[in-house]
């Protein structure tokens, strides 16, 4: 355990100390004598953006719920709280029992995001354990990582020891058997990496070798121990109604990015969105059934007090028993006057008496996701939806009372011109003409409109992963040619940093070579890349040069199909063929119909069951 004393002198010197104290309702401590194996569940960025991950609470109260498996949450300590355990030499620590982490037998990271790279650098630095998974040795945790950024896990495979590629929760619990099973035979380090590596969804970068050819291009991926897979496939749970799922929700003394039930209704989705990573890395689509989510949502909302029960997927709006869901929850919370929110809402797919059942309670902000301004481009990234179907939206909303709505767009997309740029303002200034076309009696609020507009990033696993990212000063001639052209006080303009986006392109589509460069911005200062005022783009420039890597070689160059891709050797389930097909009809602006009404052959069904595909 760290010292104490040390410790509560230093919480008197920092903001937010509840960030480091643990001790929360609902958390669990367990005796670390008293169990097999020790598990630190990582997130690399501040406790209050972790604790509103839902994995976090999933894992952590699943093994938890293992009698012989402790599991302790850490977090990215922020720059204040850092330079005081440096002073004081405490090494980086877990909540719950204020143990070092680097005492622990796994640390285990979650990517949610490219730019939390250099926290993870930074994090296994504060907790005295080696950066790069070659120099660590028995005594060293094992180092592992899983989360979307793992479907491509080439820029940080120097630094992980293994990754977990798909859903966890059972997959971990089968690693962790794996490991109690070596420690009582006293097997190596290296014995335990040979066993994992056999488990269906685990990849050990240490066990392959990349080669390279004269353009910098890959030339192969090879196996150098025998018997490990050429091919990495995703792990999936089939049946989301028997996966475990918790029934209560650990709750922070501070107010976190979102204070509410986390109701995950299904996972996967049907849309086909070409920029979507998410879309296509998780299908196929699998619902819990209503009965189940009621049971959850009674438990959750005793356990927690909380007031809000958000329901959350990929595009909720298409769960197949929307309405008979809100009307059951909005029967037995209504009187507690426990709401029901959905994160964002499909044009196409909005429901007129969902709304009216979610207003029952209190009203938010409505946010839609057009996510281009023209219906050419919205047709080339398959968004399917139309200008009328925001009319209709909009009337219905107004006429019912709203008056702040949220609309995001990308800029940046494939085939992108200026007009469709335009077309983002006009969208919002249709919105306001909406409104204002409602006699003055039926207005009701102040209205404000916000237009949000993130840089495209071409990501792996999408049609688009052969795309060239446009460059930094393209992104800031179209943040411009919008900013001088909207002009409305009730219409307010947010944007990306395209620095921040370019820099994520690179890492999102990086290779092995990368892990140099990461290691070598994180030492330049680089960490809490995704926090703006932290971002320090010209350190990460130097980082390239000195490192020797072109960051536009992996941003901006445009891929040949028959290239090999530093992340081919993963399986999602969704066939190259498929995205290379729906590459070609983004180009002829073709739309692929949503795969709930006839099958579009990705090629889900034929390497994995469960779902709308079995």
């Amino acid at each position: 355990m760290i010292d104490i004393e040390k410790f509560n002198k230093v919480l008197k010197r920092v903001e937010k100390p509840a960030r480091y104290i643990g001790m929360e309702v609902n958390s669990t401590k367990k005796n670390l004598n008293d169990v097999n194996v020790k598990f630190a569940f990582a997130f690399p960025d501040i406790y209050e953006v972790g604790m509103s991950h839902l994995g976090l609470h999933i894992l952590y109260n699943l093994l938890n719920h293992e009698e012989d498996i402790a599991c302790e949450r850490v977090f990215a300590p922020w720059v204040d709280m850092e330079e005081e355990m440096i002073k004081e030499n405490i090494p980086l620590f877990t909540l719950e029992s204020k143990e070092p982490v680097k005492n622990f037998d796994f640390l285990g990271f979650t990517l949610q995001y490219e730019m939390s790279y250099t926290n993870i650098i930074n994090m296994l630095h504060l907790g005295d354990i080696p950066i790069l998974s070659k120099d660590r040795d028995e005594d060293s945790p094992f180092i592992i990582a899983g989360g979307p950024c793992g479907y491509n896990p080439e820029p940080i495979a120097d630094i992980i020891d293994f990754f977990v590629v798909g859903e966890g929760e059972e997959v971990t619990l089968e690693i962790l058997e794996k490991y109690k099973e070596l420690k009582e035979k006293k097997g190596s380090r290296l014995d335990f990496l040979r066993a994992v590596s056999r488990i269906e969804g685990v990849y050990v970068p240490a066990f392959y070798k990349v080669s390279y050819k004269e353009d910098n291009t890959i030339d192969k991926m090879e196996p150098l121990v025998e018997g490990v897979p050429k091919i990495i496939k995703k792990r999936i749970i089939k049946d989301l109604n028997k996966v475990y799922y918790p029934e209560k929700l650990i709750l922070p003394y501070i107010e976190t990015v979102h204070d509410r039930i986390p109701l995950e209704i299904f996972r996967g989705c049907t849309r086909g969105c070409r920029f979507c990573q998410a879309g296509m890395i998780y299908r196929p689509v699998r619902e819990k059934e209503v009965d189940r989510l009621l049971e959850l949502a009674e438990k959750l909302e005793k356990n927690t007090g909380y007031e809000d029960i958000s329901l959350t997927s990929l595009s909720s709006c298409d769960y197949s028993e929307l309405q008979l869901l809100i009307s059951k929850l909005m029967d037995r919370f209504e009187e507690k006057r426990v709401g029901v929110s959905l994160p964002s809402l499909r044009l196409d797919s909005f429901s007129i008496g969902v709304l009216k059942e979610i207003q029952k309670v209190r009203k938010t902000g409505l946010t839609f996701a057009p996510e281009a301004g023209s219906q050419r481009l919205r047709d080339v990234i398959n968004k399917g939806v139309t200008e009328e179907d925001l009319i209709t939206a909009m009337n219905f909303a107004f006429n019912e009372g709203w008056s702040t709505i949220k609309l995001y767009f990308m800029i940046g997309l494939p085939t992108e011109e200026d007009e469709d740029i335009i077309g983002i303002k006009d969208l919002g200034y249709k919105v306001k003409d909406i409104f204002f076309s409602l006699p003055k009696d039926r207005r009701r609020g102040n209205l404000k409109i916000t237009l949000s507009a993130s840089c495209f990033v071409p990501k792996p696993f999408t049609p688009f992963q052969w795309v060239g990212q446009n460059s930094i000063d393209e992104f800031y001639d179209k943040i411009n040619l919008l900013k001088d052209n909207i002009r409305d006080k009730k219409i307010t303009f947010n944007y990306h940093d395209p620095k921040l986006s370019y820099l994520e392109a690179v890492l999102a589509r990086g290779d092995r070579r990368l892990s140099k460069a990461l290691i070598r911005a994180w030492e330049k200062g680089c960490k809490f890349d995704g926090w703006s005022e932290k971002f320090d783009y010209d350190r990460w420039m130097e980082a390239f040069n000195e490192t020797g890597i072109d960051g536009d070689f992996y941003a901006l160059r445009e891929r040949q199909l028959k290239e090999i891709l530093p992340w081919d050797f993963i399986e999602p389930g969704v066939t190259k063929e498929y995205l290379i097909k729906e590459y070609e009809k983004a180009k002829e602006e073709k739309l692929t119909r949503d795969c709930r009404l006839g099958c579009t052959n990705c090629g889900i069904n034929k390497s994995f069951t469960g779902g709308v595909c079995k």
